[in-house]
């Protein structure tokens, strides 16, 4: 992969507006450039808590929790109890996280499906065995789907789009700019629980607690949600690449461009068996659960049958990590991958070794969630806004619009979801709370947020990875080359979720188990 330019390729790379494109790019990359490291911007947020709690303790604010109708005054992060608790419960407050544990648990199994090959596996069959009328779909709805490999899917999927349009007489460009988009910006629709699921999972339900102590939010809360939001943002994309990229006449590789590719989608007998086995084993898995669950009188089940607060759905991250564990040895054991029981183990510990910079990121957060906690600000905040809202008249579904445009537009710096999660979540989720909108409700909300503009945001890792595989058929296509690519597509996704989100809400669907969406 050759090294990414940022250079503009000229009026041949793009429409007209693309100068424009650049402009606005430009002024994006340079912000995000100036904003600190993840790590350290908690600790400077925590330290503007600790002035802002000052200031506010001293002026004696305070508002009515609706949790028991108690007066809570906020409380000085500076003062000698502030310092006593910071100091003492350090420890305490990373080990209590709720994401850390069930994101380790959850990424051993998804180390062994990934790192056995499967999930490459899985990703060359899904895409090499459709019509080349399916194929754009196929891609997209890949891309959805990848996402239970994490990072993982803009390695594995995005080279593989540019091979499977390559091998139906399509455009790899088109390619590389289809399968990056429907992972970018439709990264929190997975239509099977992803580790992000389990992160937010457990951000929520911190901020929920403000409001209700006893609230609790699973991994699969979603999930409903998830499974429409995935067959809906493929069709976009099928739509948009059909009707508006398809046309544009940029779409041809370099004549010197390397395109003997295409026999790298294909997989080995033993390999192909090797799927086969695994996706039997999934389905035997899958029925034992189902037959354990389904009577009414299951021990996985709750009080009265119920599944909404039930062992089944608190050990949902548990139940996925065995599945891709189990899928990842059967596979690694017959294509040849995993030789000993030995080496199970041995690649849980590589996948947990690739956590280890968003554990020591953990780290930050817990902290600074402790703080805005502990200071009773995120109370304040959440009651008076909630409070204006009320008196203001604004109609809920404005409020939801304009969370959803000010977290995009965050989300264009703060390209970590888990990061822009944990500052907005311990807000937005009590504040909407006290406004009868459902924690998850509000989750659901975040994800768009959170995916549709990363596909345009050169602050992204991966959209610098996707650059760079965009040149092996384009040398000198630079960030405009391939913002201008995925704009289309991104602001039409964000627009028909944000559509489908209403529709959701204004039908009283349920977002996933035991989650109403009202």
């Amino acid at each position: 992969m050759s090294t990414p330019t940022t250079q503009s390729t000229g009026s041949q790379d793009g429409p007209a507006e693309l100068p424009r494109t650049l402009r606005a790019l430009a002024v994006v990359e340079r912000a995000g450039n100036a904003l600190p490291h993840p790590f350290w911007l908690f600790w400077i947020l925590a330290a503007i808590l600790a002035v802002i709690s000052t200031v506010l303790s001293t002026m004696d604010v305070s508002v009515v929790s609706p949790k028991d109708d108690k007066t809570v005054v906020v409380r000085n992060l500076l003062s000698g109890d502030g310092l006593a608790m910071a100091m003492s419960t350090a420890v305490e407050n990373f080990a209590t996280f709720g994401p850390m544990a069930t994101i380790v648990v959850v990424i051993m199994g998804v180390a062994v499906a990934e790192r056995s090959g499967f999930l490459a596996a899985l990703m060359r069959v899904s895409v090499s065995r459709v019509p080349a009328s399916w194929v754009v779909f196929a891609v997209a709805f890949a891309g959805t789907v990848s996402h239970v490999a994490s990072a993982a899917a803009y390695i594995i999927l995005v080279p593989l789009g540019g091979m499977a349009f390559r091998a139906v007489g399509k455009s790899p460009i088109l390619g590389i700019v289809v399968a990056y988009t429907a992972i970018a910006s439709g990264y929190d629709a997975s239509p099977i629980p992803t580790p992000n699921d389990t992160i937010f999972a457990g951000i929520t339900t911190t901020a929920a607690k403000i409001v209700d102590p006893g609230a609790s939010v699973s991994a699969v809360s979603n999930w409903y949600f998830n499974i429409a939001s995935s067959f809906v943002l493929a069709t976009v994309i099928t739509l948009v690449t059909r009707w508006v990229l398809a046309k544009r006449p940029d779409l041809d590789a370099d004549p010197d461009a390397d395109l003997d590719d295409v026999a790298d989608l294909r997989l080995s007998p033993r390999d192909l068996s090797a799927v086969r086995w695994a996706g039997a084993a999934a389905g035997i898995l899958l029925v034992a659960l189902a037959i354990v669950v389904i009577p009414s009188g299951s021990p996985l089940r709750g009080e009265g049958g119920s599944l909404a607060d039930s062992p089944f759905l608190d050990g949902v991250a548990g139940i996925v990590a065995v599945l891709f564990t189990v899928v990842g040895v059967v596979y690694g054991w017959r294509s040849g991958s995993i030789k000993a029981p030995s080496d199970v183990p041995t690649l849980m510990g590589e996948g947990v070794k690739q956590m280890a910079p968003v554990l020591v990121l953990f780290f930050a957060i817990a902290q600074f969630l402790a703080y805005f906690d502990w200071t009773h600000l995120g109370d304040v905040i959440a009651v008076s806004s909630a409070d204006a809202l009320k008196t203001s008249g604004i109609p809920i579904v404005v409020v939801f619009l304009l969370i959803l445009v000010v977290m995009s537009v965050v989300n264009v710096l703060v390209t970590s979801g888990s990061a822009m999660w944990s500052i907005a979540a311990p807000v937005v989720v009590p504040m909407l709370m006290l406004l009868s909108v459902p924690a998850e409700t509000t989750q659901a909300l975040f994800r768009i947020a959170d995916s549709g503009s990363t596909a345009i945001t050169p602050m992204s890792p991966y959209f610098v990875m996707a650059l760079g595989f965009l040149q092996r058929y384009r040398k000198n296509a630079g960030i405009g080359t391939l913002a201008s690519y995925t704009l289309p597509l991104a602001v039409a996704m964000t627009t028909v979720w944000t559509l489908l989100f209403l529709a959701w809400w204004a039908l009283g669907i349920p977002l996933g188990p035991g989650a109403p969406v009202r």
